[in-house]
């Protein structure tokens, strides 16, 4: 990870006044190195000089992959000043064979996509699912359902199928494996989640209401989806429940402040996570001194437009697409006007 004055500061960063206290206070929160993690829940964390360096060496376990486009994927959408950041969040179930099987998954499939919008400002994000089963255009395969990319390409494919689909480019990628969540919410001390019901899974119980959930509990929660009438859909706010958990526990003060919980938190997750060539230890830094104000109540959740699940015409179950509804959220992702996509649509899917 590049030493702090490597990193292009921002103009606020230091002046010869005296900040007052508030200002104090931002700019303790603004000297981040917390590596992909800041990515993957959009936190912003706390390092000083003389750790920047073990930091930035627990981050560099990850692997790194270039994304490049064939000649079947067409030409990627155009990138349009001032809309604002992309950032494609993807993970993978590597579960027991037998396990896969029954849950009909074969290969590395993304049991989890999520398109994260940075708003221009640097000031909003917003958290998009998809369902795993959206039948889509997947380059050079045909149609197939969105998280069937990761299996056919690896995550190069993944970007391309995105970002075909939903009309602007992608500017970052993380793919985290199932078993880097677990060990990420154990080294967090566990984290607050809304559970939508009572129900019993893997052995453990889940009780309606707020409850905290160690590492197993939320690995087996954010799989679960047959205990639900909503399935899938319902498996997908599951999911934004527990990052949502993960989020409020990585921003506050306690783990901000602790240099030993920070870099324990990147060592847990760094050898689960794979990541583009461009998302360097530096560019993490840069990343979260940008967005050093964002808080809690800042990140906004939503799902992809869609239609009700259907066959397609060799019998397979997918979730059909909902195009006029999608083209609203491509135009409110390229002209960054999230906020009021977000009023207007807000659990509507």
């Amino acid at each position: 990870m590049n030493a702090p004055d490597d990193v292009d500061l921002p103009s606020d960063w230091e002046d010869a006044d005296q900040p007052d206290p508030r200002q104090r206070r931002g700019r303790k929160f603004a000297l981040l190195g917390l590596g992909l993690v800041a990515v993957l829940v959009l936190g912003v964390g706390l390092v000083v000089a003389n750790y920047l360096h073990g930091l930035g060496n627990s981050y560099e376990k990850r692997t790194v992959v270039q994304i490049t486009r064939g000649a079947s994927d067409g030409e990627r959408p155009e990138e349009i000043e001032g809309s604002g950041r992309n950032i494609l969040l993807l993970g993978s179930d590597k579960r027991a064979p037998e396990d896969a099987a029954s849950e009909g998954v074969s290969g590395q499939r993304s049991d989890v996509m999520m398109l994260v919008h940075i708003s221009d400002d640097n000031k909003s994000v917003y958290v998009t699912s998809f369902p795993r089963d959206l039948y889509v255009d997947v380059p050079g395969h045909g149609k197939d359902r969105v998280n069937s990319a990761l299996a056919y390409g690896g995550v190069g494919l993944a970007v391309t199928t995105v970002e075909n689909y939903v009309g602007v480019p992608i500017d970052h990628v993380a793919l985290i494996d199932f078993e880097g969540i677990e060990g990420l919410v154990d080294t967090l001390g566990g984290v607050d989640v809304k559970i939508p019901e009572s129900f019993e899974a893997q052995g453990h119980q889940f009780t309606e209401g707020t409850q905290t959930l160690n590492g197993e509990e939320a690995l087996a929660f954010v799989r679960e989806r047959k205990q639900f009438s909503g399935g899938d859909f319902q498996r997908n706010r599951n999911q934004q429940a527990v990052l949502q958990g993960i989020a409020s526990k990585l921003i506050s003060a306690d783990t901000l402040s602790d240099p030993g919980k920070l870099s324990s938190t990147i060592e847990s997750i760094s050898p689960y996570l794979t990541t583009d060539a461009g998302l360097t230890g530096g560019k993490m830094v840069e990343l979260g001194l940008s967005m050093r104000s964002v808080r809690g109540s800042d990140i906004h959740y939503l799902s992809v437009p869609h239609g009700s699940p259907t066959t397609t015409s060799g019998g397979a179950s997918v979730v059909a697409t909902d195009e006029d509804a999608m083209d609203v959220l491509r135009e409110a992702l390229r002209t960054d006007d999230m906020g009021t996509y977000y009023a207007q649509n807000a659990g509507t899917y």
